[in-house]
Parts: C-alpha cells; structure tokens; sequence
C-alpha cells in the first residue's frame, strides 16, 4: 500500500507537470450570450484526479456583457463546474451504482486511495445517471417523431421483448394521493417498468432456444406504460426490431404489457410466461383444498397438463364448472377462468415451442431482482423518483454494455 501510495504521488507530480504545460491563449474567446469573453487572468484549480490531487493554472475570461467567467482549458479537460477529473467520477458512477453511497466512498479509498465523501460519490453517480436518462429521453423523443435512424445490419431470426414491473421504496413525498396495497393507507412504494431485449439464433441438443450470448440490453424508469411503452419502442428499434425474423413480446399477463404490444409492436407474437399461467393455477388450488395438500397437488398438476399441452378451453371449462357454494371461492373462480379467457392465444405453448420460442420471462425476472432489486430496494432505502430513475438508467446503461459508449461520446465532445 505505501508503494502504491508512492506511485500515486509521482504520478500526480507528472500529471501536474503535463497539465502545466502552456496553453495556446487567445485574447478573446466565444461567450454563451453571443458575446465575446475577454482574457482576464490565469488562475488555479485543484482536481482530484484517480491519481490524487493535482494543482492547475488555466487561462480564465469573463464576458463584459452577461459578465459570467469561463476557462476553455475546464471544458477541454472535461472539468467544467467539478474538481472531479472524468476518471473519479467514472468511478464514482460504478461504485454509486452497484452499492450504497457511503460503502462507494469507502471502497474508492481502500481500492482506489482516493478520499471522497458519501454525499459526493451519490452527486456524482445521480448526475451522470441523470444525463444518461436525458439521452435516453431524446432518443424516445426522436422514436415519436419517427426520425430514428434505419438500422443497417444483418437481420436476426428471433427477436425478445420481455417487460415488467417492480416496486422500489420511495418517500412520502413521492406517494402523495396514491392508493397503498393495504386499503385506506398510503402507498409506499413506486413502480418501476422495466424491459429487456435479446435475440436467439440456436437452439439447444434438446431443441430448447437459446439466448445469444451478450445480447440483451435492458431499460427502464418510474413512469406511466404510455411512457414506457415509448421508450421501449426506442430501445427495441436500436436494436434492429425492424430487420427481425420472429418478434415476440413475452410478459406475465399484466394488461398494460399487452396494450403496449398493441400500440407499438403490432404483429408481434405475444406469450404469457408459462410460470405466471402455472401460479394462477397454483393459487386457485391453494383457494379450493385450503386444507388438502395431496388433492390440491393432484388437481393442479392436472390442470397444468392441459395447459401444457395447449387445451386452455378444457382449462377455462373446468374452472367455470366447479362446483361450490361458497361466494368467495365462485368469484375467484371466475376471475381465473377470464384471465385465461382472455389470454389463452398467449398460452399455447406446444405451438410456440414447435418454433423454437422462448415460453417463459426468466430474462426479465431476473433483471428485476439484479438491475433494480439489488440496488433500489436494500434495507432503509427510500429514493426520490429522480435519484432513482438516475441510479436505474445507470446500471441499465452498464448492463448493457452502453458505458463506456457514454465516456466515449463525452470525450468526442471535448
């Protein structure tokens, strides 16, 4: 650690020496205001850079107009209105995402050596997540404007769209007016849509599909299913929705999933994830024998045979025929036997699987417990929806292998 710390210390001494290397001064330069800035003086700044801290002399103007300052020099080197080198925030960001703020802060000491605060990694982390979310913002924009691009690119087989939702604890401000689970009190909680996309060309010895590897890009936000469903729009065509074989669209059977495959991808071919159909039987067996676990198994494994083998009508019959006086148990019979009226072109699974298809969402499943749950919901967690939405663009964005695509496009911009 002390040889580390050396080599720390002669690397910010170099870094230093080659910041300090002089600029090309101009007498004037462009001002915000459509005026010019004139040179005023040199003056210091102190960064920390993943190195340490360095000290900076640049040239510094101010515009006799609008009277504001600016220093060229803080814009080439990426450093406008932060003494963050590009580098310390990258890692903030990472750290920022992956755990809570003040464990970032100390992981970047023990790791990195670099001392910063809690309060500084969740600045840091949220700005960049939240200009993340703006460019994504602009690209959901440009998808309703139809002025997106064609993507060029060989075509896919199967194309995946597989969406969901989760919820996130948020506080009491984030929840006024809205209805909780539990009748008459307040929600706690936000919901966050998310989605995925992916693609399959092979299948397995066993004809079982199979997910290509390092496909699938996820993305999501707190926000309406119009507006998600528009984002998901944007993501699916970046992808090369339009250039796809087969497109499916796979969910557990929340209607505004299917409203939303309606809307933008018509002609899609849609699934009802075959272990959300399998609990709805499962639960209306639990309702039926509440105290006979040999019958309720046998029942339910009996009806999940006619559901695997495609004979939803016989299914959605026999739940209608029950016999039972019990009111309760009539209405929830009823309420199953319409979702799988409702949704019984969504489960015919011999047929989707004779394609090659996928029949169940574990895709998206999982990106709810990884993507959101392992971050958004730890214990004492309550999030705004802005910081939430910033921390969840960034793990999307670095789930799908974007980020470093985000560091790239800044310094092009520099």
């Amino acid at each position: 650690m002390a040889i580390r710390g050396s080599m720390h210390s002669a690397g910010a001494a170099a870094l230093s020496r080659l910041l300090a290397m002089p600029e090309t001064r101009q007498p004037e330069v462009a001002c915000g205001c459509g005026h010019p800035a004139s040179y005023h003086e040199r003056r210091p700044k102190q960064l920390l850079t993943v190195l340490g801290r360095v000290d900076i002399q640049r040239a510094y103007y101010i515009c006799p107009h609008c009277h504001q300052g600016q220093s060229p020099r803080d814009k080439e080197l990426n450093v406008e209105g932060t003494e963050c080198s590009p580098g310390v925030r990258r890692m903030m960001a990472v750290v920022g995402s992956e755990t809570s703020f003040d464990r970032g802060r100390e992981q970047l000491e023990l790791l990195a050596g670099l001392e910063v605060t809690a309060k500084a990694v969740e600045r840091h982390a949220e700005a960049i997540g939240t200009e993340i979310a703006r460019r994504e913002q602009d690209k959901v924009g440009r998808a309703v404007q139809l002025e997106l691009p064609k993507i060029l690119g060989p075509g896919v087989p199967k194309f995946y769209i597989e969406l969901d939702g989760t919820q996130v604890p948020v506080i009491r401000g984030e929840t006024e007016g809205r209805a909780g689970r539990i009748e008459g009190q307040q929600a706690r909680t936000r919901e966050v849509k998310l989605g995925c996309v992916f693609t399959q060309t092979k299948l397995d010895e066993g004809n079982r599909p199979i997910r290509d590897e390092a496909s699938t890009t996820y993305t999501g936000a707190i926000e309406t299913a119009e507006e998600f469903g528009r984002r998901i729009y944007a993501e699916a065509w970046e992808r090369g929705w339009s250039r796809a074989g087969k497109k499916v669209l796979l969910g557990d059977g929340a209607v505004w999933i299917w409203n939303i495959g309606d809307q933008h991808f018509p002609g899609a071919i849609q699934i009802v994830d075959i272990w959300h159909a399998r609990e709805h039987i499962w639960s209306v067996g639990a309702k039926r024998f509440p105290s006979d676990d040999k019958e309720r198994k046998r029942w339910a494994k009996k009806m999940i045979g006619k559901l695997n083998t495609g004979r939803v009508e016989v299914l959605i019959s026999e739940l209608r025929a029950v016999p039972t006086h019990n009111v309760e148990l009539r209405k929830i019979l009823n309420t199953e036997a319409d979702y799988f009226e409702r949704n019984k072109e969504r489960m015919r699974y011999p047929k989707f699987r004779k394609q090659g298809l996928f029949v169940g969402s574990g895709v998206i499943e999982a990106g709810c417990k990884t993507v959101i749950g392992s971050r958004l919901k730890q214990s004492g967690m309550f999030w705004t929806v802005r910081g939430a939405d910033a921390i969840i663009a960034l793990r999307c964005h670095r789930r799908s292998g974007k980020f470093e695509d985000y560091w790239e496009s800044k310094a092009r911009a520099a």
